[in-house]
């Protein structure tokens, strides 16, 4: 089986991991910033691809997927996940 993710992921894994930044840094250029036990405290992992991990949200159960580098170990740039829209019969005036 051929993963056609493999080469984009691959070459993001080294573009993180060549220079892992700390806390701060990451902090400045992507937002929120997790460590392994605030990720488990606010997320529970539902998969991963490094450097790809897919979550649930604890506060909202938003799916999304974060970013992580190896070491030092942080979490960051959440990207929420969409839902497909589907078409709804139930209801005439729906927007879509």
């Amino acid at each position: 089986m051929t993963d056609p993710t493999a080469s984009a992921r691959w070459a993001r894994l080294l573009e993180i991991n060549a220079r892992p930044h700390g806390r701060q840094a990451l902090e400045s250029e992507f937002g929120d910033v997790w460590d392994p036990g605030e990720l488990a405290e606010q997320f529970e992992v539902i998969g991963f691809l490094a450097p790809y991990v897919v979550v649930r949200r604890r506060a909202d159960r938003a799916k999304g997927s974060l970013e992580f580098q190896h070491d030092p170990r942080f979490y960051f740039q959440f990207w929420p996940h969409r839902a497909p829209l589907t078409a709804r019969t139930d209801d005439a005036d729906a927007p879509f």
